[in-house]
C-alpha cells in the first residue's frame, strides 16, 4: 500500500473506540499508530519533518528523574525536574528495598552524561 487511506484509518479507530465503550475496563486505554516508511532516508529527504501537538497530554502527572553529574543536576533544578546525582546513586548501592521504593515513586528515569 503506497498511500495511507485516511477514511479506512478513521473507520478503524472509531471501531476500536466503540468496542472499548462496549466492554469497559478499569484502566485508561490508548490507541497507538505506527507507520513504516520504506525507501526513505530522513537525512536526505525532509518531506516529513515537523512536529505534531497532541490535543491531550499523555501523562500529565508522570514523574521523571534525571540521573547525571553536577551540571545536569543544575539543569534539572532549573526546570523543576527531580534528579539524582552520583552520590544519590551510591546511596542505593544494591539496597533492594530502597531501589523498589524509589522506582515506585518515580516510574521514569533519564540518564544523561557520564554516570559511573
Amino acid at each position: 500500500m503506497s498511500k495511507l487511506q485516511s477514511d479506512a484509518l478513521r473507520e478503524a479507530i472509531s471501531q476500536i473506540a466503540n468496542d472499548a465503550k462496549e466492554k469497559k475496563r478499569n484502566f485508561t486505554e490508548t490507541i497507538e499508530l505506527q507507520i513504516g516508511l520504506k525507501n526513505y532516508d530522513p537525512q536526505k529527504d525532509k518531506r516529513f519533518s515537523g512536529s505534531v501537538k497532541l490535543p491531550h497530554i499523555p501523562r500529565p502527572k508522570m514523574k521523571v528523574c534525571m540521573l547525571g553529574d553536577a551540571q545536569h543536576v543544575e539543569e534539572a533544578e532549573k526546570i523543576g525536574l527531580e534528579y539524582m546525582d552520583v552520590e544519590g546513586l551510591k546511596k542505593l548501592n544494591k539496597n533492594k528495598k530502597l531501589v523498589k521504593k524509589t522506582c515506585k515513586e518515580i516510574p521514569c528515569f533519564l540518564s544523561v552524561g557520564s554516570c559511573h
